[in-house]
């Protein structure tokens, strides 16, 4: 048994499976100055008002950087081509050569927690995100951004920053959780987490139709339009509403690719056709060897074991082959599409004139998605029958295609496993940071980072102090870390060795302390199920170290009791007196 501070003692303990899926529940929407006594009072309170910082009524010049977070859906960690990739991203690996690129940065498992920890700075149970698609009144497990926590647009709306987001929300489709009562001035977002990439045709039975708000406001996907044009053309015609006002802005590009289904313009992935008729073996051992060659892996790495689910790809019928093949080409062309976007946005910002002044973070929110739901018999009864899953279709408005865990542990080469996973796989992503106030260009950084980290980051570069209290209720203190005195050069780290991250999704759980992880994925959960490496020798989490280090394994055991104590974590297995 484990003894959990006091606040967790009233917990109930939740009945949750834990295997990823979607909530398949129907939608509910829970759709003059005073008058002054005289001439020089009322000059006092003009003065007063204009000089106030934490106003969002700024008339003076305002030289603090705009900041743009560009987030791709799902993103393989070896699919860009400055990380060793063999997919066309000029534009991304523009923004790598003129920055730096993280080769060891640090997500939640899954989508919606990730973007919780991204928002807000803190761990996803304390933001309210405990576990995807679930919503409850426990602590941690809200299903949404709570008042525990302020977001980076609520803070820099108050002091003076424009906020626009455009993309995937998947915190929350309630009123109340909204991102236009988050601090967006400006947002067109699809609320659930996947959606059609050309349509608003629901995914499942249970939702039928997929939810888009603007402005907190239901709205309805424009007839004709793609997903990615369609947020990026949001996002600019977003900022050039206010770009003379002598404002900057925070803009979050929350997009949906390459997050199945598979689906984009023949156009883009034809350009990929028969470049994967080798198969997913062949990628992942290629992957290996140009991550190397880019400098993203150690010399030394190696390829873990497949995971049991994936079957060799010489054991394919040459029918699955091709198939399997189009699934890559589909994948790559979304990605290529994706780069183009991104283009598009860092043009626009350049004809503006605010390219120069503008910090710019590009990140994908977890590991390569290993998630096959239309093939998934728990799940397949739900799938909208719009949908098929046939080759002649493949890559249509009306086809449900994903990659499954074959290709996506390619994407993940050379880590273990994938997304939903604890395993490196499915937590280290891609991150590059590019603007102003980062000294060094086309540089790779090995230095441990988390998605925890960028908005103490940001609030350091908009001279925002992160407060205890905001819009009346109490905050939970950040748990991330500033890591602008490193990409600005005056630090040598950005976390000391015995500091410690912990992370837990669904069952999926770990901790880091300095080259040291402890983690475990059992299925069902068990306290007995973690397992030790040494990550500096093992980055493929390959060798338990559980028996030969006892001592190791014992502290950093005690280390992950501690962080559950901390957030409150609900697993089976941990009892609360």
């Amino acid at each position: 048994m484990i003894n959990l501070d006091r606040r967790t003692k009233q917990v109930i303990l939740l009945p949750i499976k834990f295997k990823t899926c979607y909530h398949f529940t129907n939608y509910n929407f829970i759709s003059n100055l005073n008058r002054t006594t005289s001439i020089l009072s009322f000059l006092f309170a003009i003065i007063g008002f204009t000089a106030c910082s934490g106003t969002s009524e700024k008339t003076s010049v305002d030289t603090r950087p705009n900041i743009l977070i560009l987030v791709a859906d799902d993103l393989g960690y070896a699919d860009l081509g400055c990380y060793g990739g063999n997919i066309a991203t000029p534009n991304i690996d523009g923004l790598a050569s003129s920055g730096i690129r993280f080769s060891r940065f640090h997500t939640a498992p899954m989508c919606a927690p990730t973007r919780a920890m991204l928002l807000t700075g803190n761990d996803n149970h304390i933001a309210g995100v405990g576990r995807q698609a679930l919503s409850t009144q426990v602590f941690g497990y809200e299903g949404y951004i709570t008042n525990r926590v302020a977001t980076i647009p609520a803070l820099l709306k108050k002091d003076g920053y424009h906020t626009y987001m455009a993309g995937k929300w998947h915190l929350g489709t309630g009123k109340e959780a909204n991102p236009h009562q988050k601090g967006f001035e400006h947002s067109f977002v699809l609320l659930e987490g996947v959606g059609n990439h050309y349509n608003s045709q629901g995914l499942f039975k249970g939702i039928p139709v997929s939810h888009y708000t603007e402005d907190g406001k239901p709205t309805k996907w424009p007839e004709g339009s793609y997903s990615t044009d369609l947020y990026t053309d949001k996002l600019i015609e977003y900022i050039d509403q206010n770009k003379d006002d002598k404002r900057p802005f925070f803009a979050y590009a929350a997009y949906t690719s390459p997050h199945w289904p598979l689906q984009v313009d023949e156009a883009y992935w034809k350009k990929y056709e028969g470049r994967y008729d080798e198969g997913y073996d062949k990628l992942k051992e290629e992957r290996l060897l140009s991550l190397k060659k880019a400098g993203m892996i150690p010399e030394n790495a190696a390829l873990p074991p497949t995971h049991p689910s994936v079957r060799p790809w010489n054991s394919l019928s040459e029918n699955e082959k091709k198939r399997e093949a189009r699934k890559m080409e589909l994948y790559s062309g979304m990605l290529d599409n994706l780069d183009v976007n991104i283009g598009r946005i860092v043009q626009h910002l350049k004809d503006i004139g605010e390219y120069e002044n503008t910090l710019i973070i590009f990140m994908s929110d977890n590991g390569a998605a290993g998630e096959d739901y239309y093939n998934n018999p728990g799940i397949r009864p739900y799938i909208n029958p719009y949908f098929n899953n046939d080759y002649e279709t493949m890559g249509e408005a009306n086809s449900l295609i994903s990659y499954g865990p074959q290709w996506a542990e390619a994407g993940s080469s050379p880590f273990r496993y994938y997304k939903e996973y604890a395993t490196n796989g499915g937590i280290i992503a891609s991150m590059i940071i590019t603007g102003p106030m980062v000294e060094q260009q086309n540089v790779i950084a090995n230095d441990f980072l988390t998605v925890m980290d960028i908005a103490p980051t940001l609030y350091e570069i908009a001279k925002i102090n992160y407060p205890s209290e905001f819009n009346g209720n109490s905050l939970f203190p950040l748990k991330g870390k500033s890591i602008l005195p490193f990409i600005s050069g005056k630090a040598e780290a950005i976390h000391s060795n015995d500091y410690v991250f912990g992370l837990e999704h669904s069952g999926n759980t770990m901790l880091r302390k300095g080259q040291w992880k402890i983690t475990n994925f059992s299925d069902p959960f068990s306290l007995s199920g973690f397992e030790l490496y040494n990550l500096d020798e093992d980055l493929g989490e390959m060798h338990d170290l559980k028996s030969t280090n006892p001592q190791k394994y014992q502290e950093m055991f005690q280390e992950w009791t501690n962080f559950a104590s901390e957030i409150q974590v609900q697993l089976p297995g941990i009892n609360y007196d």
